[in-house]
């Protein structure tokens, strides 16, 4: 299975692969493999968050697979960051405002649920990752340097000073060159993170001087949480410090990846295998931001979409821009079902590449959607439905025995696309009123429908809608169903007509129908 699995031409496989490729030119000979996420708590985790642990966990997944090497996977929030400006999407901006520049592990919770901001996001990110259900180990940065376990690598980055600011100081503008410091000391009079220079270095006692908010002179050690380092500094000293081997990130940082990486050689360590995907655009084209609160929250997703379908939609394309918009969700349910109703039929190879194998750790499920997402929502402007039971009333006789419609795929997706009928789809709806022309073949369609049986076949549907069509003179089917789908669904495209007056069945296609003729 591993040769095979190795020739797979999909993006995690080859992923780990190249992280094979990596961890044997280092000769480390590791019997843990670190693979790690970061987050910074300066605003409300949102979906891209939840994206780069989701993709992690499937190249982590297919590395395990191949090789069977025991693995980790870091969530690492830097949450001794200072905060420098206030989100858009939060409540009482003013207690935040007067917080700025602390750390955000000591910046009021603004929300009043948490000791403070960090505390509550982390507990947001913790929650969104635990209900998927990832195998994870959450890492506090406020932690990590108070409690000494960034002490060794804090004072290789003192010993390194020089080295490391040769690094950075080309990529700075000519003002921030004159500022510039990795180290941005914790002001014992204000509790703020300094953005200030380090005017002296003391090797002997791991120490620096700076000049406090007071003017005053102060040295402090660098060591147990006096001190954090600038990202990209803090970057690199966490690759080093916690042994990551591989780390993914947005297109946007890719700068200073690299840069991280210059500065974790000069520590004594080679840079993590990286991967770095194509951001996440809102319904505008702009960059999603934790601050601005732009892009769309796990939340958010779930009352339109399942988590599956989320999970589906972060697989896709990672080296592509991609709106992330409420328009994905409908698209991403029906496909998630799709790849799963063919995996088990397909062959092995076959399965590896198929996107449930990934998401599911190569053991998905059966679909239960008995009917599409799509479908479903046009069910739900049709028959005006507010609840699932209503629904459900004209699933139970389209199904019959293909399965229980009461399963919770069913119902989930049944109340999903409810929401999402009423929230998205109901005020766009444009009714056409049929010209006398164009009531002659509606009313032949009607006819010919009210004639049929009770149990009517989809298949035997289609064909008489077709039929009726082509007898009146539309020479493209295309421009006959937007008649229909616009007089009947208010819209100018829709679902395959059989399969949907199937599901809507006889009594009630032909009472719309005739709502329309009339």
């Amino acid at each position: 299975m591993e040769n095979l699995l190795e020739n797979i031409k999909i993006w995690p496989v080859q992923e780990a692969v190249g992280l094979n490729k990596h961890l044997i030119n280092m000769n480390e000979n590791k019997d843990m493999v670190t693979f790690q996420t970061g987050y910074g708590p300066s605003g409300l985790p949102h979906i891209g968050t939840f994206g780069e642990v989701m993709r992690t966990s499937m190249v982590r997944h297919s590395f395990e697979k191949l090789y069977g090497v025991n693995t980790n996977l870091l969530c690492f929030s830097d949450d001794l960051d200072g905060l420098r400006k206030v989100p858009d999407n939060i409540p009482n901006k003013g207690l935040v405002e007067r917080d700025l520049d602390l750390p955000l592990s000591r910046v009021t919770d603004p929300f009043g649920t948490h000791k403070s901001f960090a505390e509550h996001n982390n507990s947001k990110l913790c929650e969104f990752l635990d209900s998927f259900h990832f195998d994870y180990e959450f890492i506090s940065s406020t932690k990590c340097y108070s409690s000494g376990v960034f002490n060794e690598a804090l004072v290789q980055i003192l010993a390194k000073y020089d080295e490391i600011m040769e690094i950075i100081l080309p990529s700075l503008g000519s003002e921030r060159k004159l500022t510039y410091s990795p180290f941005l000391p914790i002001s014992r009079k204000s509790g703020k993170v300094l953005q200030v220079p380090t005017l002296e270095i003391d090797s002997t006692t791991h120490s620096i001087v700076y000049e406090d908010v007071d003017g005053k002179k102060v040295k402090t050690p660098v060591t147990d949480g006096n001190v954090k380092l600038q990202w990209k500094a803090d970057w690199a000293m966490r690759w080093f410090a916690l042994s990551v081997d591989y780390e993914m990130y947005g297109k946007d940082l890719i700068p200073s990846a690299n840069l991280a990486s210059k500065i974790c050689k000069v520590l004594g360590r080679k840079a993590p295998y990286q991967f770095f995907y194509e951001l996440f655009l809102d319904d505008q084209g702009q960059k999603i931001s934790k601050s601005k609160g732009n892009g769309l929250s796990v939340e958010e997703w779930l009352r339109y979409g399942s988590k599956n379908s989320l999970s589906l939609f972060m697989f896709q394309k990672p080296k592509t821009a991609k709106r992330l918009y409420f328009d994905s969700i409908p698209r991403a349910v029906d496909d998630y079902h799709k790849f799963l109703e063919v995996y088990h039929q397909q062959s092995e190879e076959d399965k590896y590449q198929n996107p449930v194998w990934h998401l599911h750790q190569a053991n998905p499920p059966k679909s239960e959607l008995l009917v599409s997402f799509s479908m479903l929502m046009n069910l739900a402007g049709a028959t005006g439905s507010t609840s699932i039971e209503t629904l459900l009333s004209f699933v139970r006789k389209y199904v019959s025995e293909r399965g229980d419609p009461l399963n919770p795929t069913m119902c989930g997706a049944m109340q999903n696309a409810i929401n999402y009928f009423n929230d998205f789809l109901e005020s766009k709806l444009v009714f056409k009123q049929p010209s006398g022309d164009e009531r002659i073949p509606l009313v032949e369609l009607t006819k010919k429908l009210e004639g049929l049986y009770e149990n009517w076949d989809a298949s035997e549907i289609q064909q008489i809608i077709l039929d009726v069509g082509k007898t009146n003179g539309f020479e493209n089917n295309r421009d006959w169903f937007k008649l229909i789908y616009e007089v009947l669904l208010g819209s100018q495209s829709g679902p395959r007509l059989g399969s949907f007056f199937a599901l809507l069945g006889k009594e009630k296609t032909v009472e719309k129908l005739n709502e329309v003729v009339r």
